[in-house]
């Protein structure tokens, strides 16, 4: 009876977190000042990390605002939302615990924003366990190894970069290029238990069309109720959308904590750093390369380390990131900081998306550096002869729309030539189309192995 009781209020309490606080003294402050989103308040001292709420004049409760430092007494918080209706002296109380989300199985099927508030319309998410926001720290050898291939659906990844669970791969492009596409066929596709979805500063119409496929009441069940979405569309605060990030992650090592093979899906990477950049240039922080400080990019390596295998519970987080080249720049310092670190990127061209070909996919500008670990001698072989025969074509295209080339120079360009209308049938691939690995490489194998010498 005992442990009935203790249960019921512990499930209360996890429920209506203002009870906990109204059980004792509530430390308050008092905002003194508000330049933009930053806010100063005097008499609080909040650990950074903190969520406070100020109370406006009619009772009702302001935007929830985040401690991001603290200068000459005063702590400096951020504003998850609008400064309308604050005012000088207006009271601020802490609450819940700083640095903590709730995480739990309750997200699965459920679509949330950096706040863990449901945007789906449905009841209030209340997560069964405590998550550090900015992860639990390992040991570089508490990371296994990747051995396993990953089987994301796409035709020409899984035969020519095929990736492997616990591998952090970055899709790279422009905008108007079909990252969002190719993430949708990747969902859709993917060969994992649980799959973890932040679509984060992106456009609200993509978070509602994205809810529709995936995790609408008639969607395919077993689909829908292992797929958790965390979103904060780009008119939303700056720590706002770093939060739904680092959510999206904790969320992810919760269940990778439970042994499960996670799908951690981040778009974008860039929309990330963005906000990141906000937030340090708010408090003061100098730009460095192109205008972002170095905490922006810091905050790019920290997320991007916290996918991998885990060596302790079996489980493996494998974390695909778009990435934006502003201005097709392939050496933007968000690129060249993501490229640095994550295990392989797949390169969608323009050029290639003009031609009508789709996915985009730049073949010879993609890589996966685990495939040498995951694909057999035979396959790797095949993917290398195939990749060759894509770059003779991208190479001397120019040569041969000039007519500047005469067959029987170069027998790798002769070859591509003959099986140019074949090849591209196999990078090509219709959106609704899932191919798995298996067939994938029987595909390859079949095209490499009866295709003219």
């Amino acid at each position: 009876m005992l442990n009935t009781l203790e249960d019921e209020l512990r499930h209360i309490a996890r429920a209506a977190p203002d009870l906990r606080e109204a059980l004792g003294p509530v430390p308050l402050g008092r905002i003194v000042s508000c330049d933009g989103g930053m806010i100063e308040v005097s008499g609080l001292a909040a650990p950074i990390g903190t969520l406070c709420r100020a109370r406006v004049a009619d009772g009702d409760h302001a935007p929830a605002a985040e401690v991001v430092g603290f200068r000459s007494g005063r702590s400096l918080m951020m504003l998850l939302g609008d400064t309308v209706r604050l005012q000088p002296g207006t009271l601020v109380r802490a609450e819940g615990r700083p640095g903590m989300v709730r995480v739990g199985e309750e997200f699965l099927g459920r679509a949330v924003d950096g706040a863990g508030t449901p945007i789906d319309g449905g009841p209030p998410v209340n997560g069964a366990a405590l998550w550090p926001l900015g992860g639990m720290r390992e040991g570089a050898l508490e990371r296994a190894s990747v051995s396993q291939p990953f089987d994301c659906g796409i035709r020409a990844i899984n035969a020519l970069a095929t990736l492997g669970e616990g591998q952090r791969v970055g899709i790279v492009a422009g905008s108007g290029v079909g990252k969002s596409v190719l993430l949708d066929m990747m969902v859709r596709g993917a060969d994992c238990d649980i799959a973890v979805i932040g679509l984060i500063g992106e456009r609200g119409r993509e978070v509602s069309d994205f809810v529709a496929r995936h995790m609408a009441k008639d969607t395919k069940g077993d689909r829908r109720m292992k797929t958790a979405l965390v979103a904060v569309p780009a008119d939303h605060a700056a720590n706002l959308r770093l939060r739904g990030a680092q959510l999206a992650c904790s969320l992810a090592e919760y269940f990778r904590a439970q042994g499960k093979r996670v799908l951690l899906v981040l778009d974008s990477l860039t929309r990330v750093a963005h906000a990141a950049r906000e937030i340090a240039l708010s408090l003061g922080e100098p730009g460095a390369a192109r205008g972002y400080p170095p905490s922006a990019l810091a905050a790019i390596t920290k997320l991007i380390e916290r996918a991998g295998n885990s060596a302790r519970s079996g489980g493996a987080i494998t974390g695909i990131y778009t990435v934006l080249a502003d201005g097709d720049d392939a050496n933007d310092p968000v690129v060249d900081t993501a490229r640095a670190i994550l295990d392989g990127h797949i390169v969608l061209s323009r050029e290639i998306a003009q031609r009508g070909q789709y996915p985009a996919i730049d073949i010879p500008a993609s890589l996966s550096r685990v495939m040498e670990a995951v694909a057999t001698p035979a396959h790797r072989q095949q993917a290398r002869a195939l990749r060759g025969l894509v770059a003779a074509l991208e190479s001397n295209r120019d040569f041969l729309l000039m007519g500047a080339y005469r067959p029987g120079v170069d027998a790798q360009l002769d070859r591509a030539l003959a099986m140019q209308d074949a090849i591209r049938a196999f990078l090509g691939q219709e959106a609704h189309e899932q191919v798995p690995l298996e067939r994938a490489i029987a595909e390859l194998t079949g095209l490499m192995g009866h295709g003219p010498a």
